[in-house]
């Protein structure tokens, strides 16, 4: 194997990011060496490459390579793993759990106190070869393909939102309202679809985005600037509203009107992250209906992996037209510039090594 690999890194606390020629990364103990596939593109990788107030505020260091979503090969086992062998096959949980605290102990390391996340807090996976905790690799078995396994992350976001902490018990022949269609969104209209939803309603101003969601079973389309989302909702269920919500948008108008069309006793899961304060009807749309309002954030480890597992390799939800483009990544400017457009599903970047 070479020496050195091409990595994209943010080296600079500006906008943009450099292809440079770094050496390959070796496991330590506990640790893996995977050779990248495909490291797919996500909202944060938006962040960095932009270089927002949010990626000023949280990227620890410069230089570091970006990138989290992503498949590939071991190709080296540090000391201490014994679980993989080289060649095998894996994705990449990307929270880096501490294993020590009191939430990890008590089974819940997604949110770990001394949580880190890989392409943020470590180096990432725009590159040719990514070190991974070898408890954070996924082996992943028959059914799924390469591709598909690279957005396994992202995919499982989708998947812990529509099961909320239960077991998606409230999904099976009720109505599912999902607000905001990007790529998460549209997974998520789709596994709801699979598991038995009676009606999938998606929400999203973006045309484009809107037509993912029917390609992805959605039954009602819903415009929320031509349309007002929380009648449609209400005239949809007969008057009586969703019975599960599914937030991805962080829109802050969004999220009130997703707690109005929400149904009494009905669950709401909360993964988009609003950059403003949100202002809500608690009395009436939430402790007078027993709303169940819920944070999401992640995968519950390793739970959310095994059902990823199962809908994706069954054929139970079909991911291919969620990923809508494939670059080389030397061509990770027009890459990013597509992710942003507004115009595209999850877009991939394949290292050449």
């Amino acid at each position: 194997m070479p020496g050195t690999m091409l990595a994209l890194r943010k080296t600079r606390p500006e906008r943009g990011a450099e292809l440079v020629e770094i050496p390959v990364p070796e496991p330590g103990e506990g640790e893996v060496l995977v050779r990248v596939h495909a490291a797919s593109i996500c909202g944060t990788d938006l962040h960095i490459f932009d270089w927002n107030e949010w990626a000023q505020k949280r990227i620890p260091r410069l230089p570091m390579t970006f990138g989290h979503e992503v498949a590939g090969y071991v190709e080296r086992i540090g000391p201490e793993v014994h679980h993989l062998k080289p060649g095998a096959f894996v994705a990449a949980e990307t929270h880096i759990s501490c294993g020590h605290c009191t939430t990890c102990r008590s089974g819940r390391a997604h949110i770990c106190e001394n949580l880190r996340i890989l392409g943020v807090d470590a180096d990432g996976a725009f590159a040719g070869f990514v070190v991974l905790p070898a408890q954070n690799a996924w082996e992943v078995g028959e059914g799924i393909p390469p591709d598909v396994a690279s957005v396994m992350e992202p995919f499982g976001n989708g998947v812990h939102a529509a099961f909320g902490t239960g077991g998606g018990e409230d999904l099976a022949t009720n109505a599912v309202a999902v607000i905001g269609c990007g790529p998460i969104g549209l997974f998520a209209v789709g596994i709801t679809r699979a598991l038995g939803a009676w009606k999938v309603i998606a929400i999203e101003p973006n045309d484009y985005r809107r037509e993912k969601a029917r390609e992805m079973g959605a039954d009602l389309l819903v415009n929320p600037t031509e349309q007002d989302p929380v009648v449609m909702v209400l005239e949809a269920t007969g008057g009586s509203g969703a019975e599960v919500v599914l937030e991805m948008s962080g829109n802050p108008r969004a999220i009130d009107q997703g707690t109005r069309m929400l149904a009494r006793g009905g669950r709401m899961s909360l993964l988009g992250l609003p950059d403003s304060a949100v202002t809500l009807d608690l009395n009436d749309q939430v402790i007078f209906k027993e709303a169940r309002l819920q944070g999401i954030t992640g995968r519950e480890m390793f739970r959310t992996w095994q059902q990823t597992t199962t809908l994706l390799s069954t054929g139970r939800v079909d991911v291919t037209p969620v990923i809508t483009h494939r670059f080389p990544l030397e061509r990770y400017e027009e890459a990013f510039a597509t992710t942003a457009s507004g115009r595209s599903g999850k877009v991939i970047l394949l290292p050449k090594e």
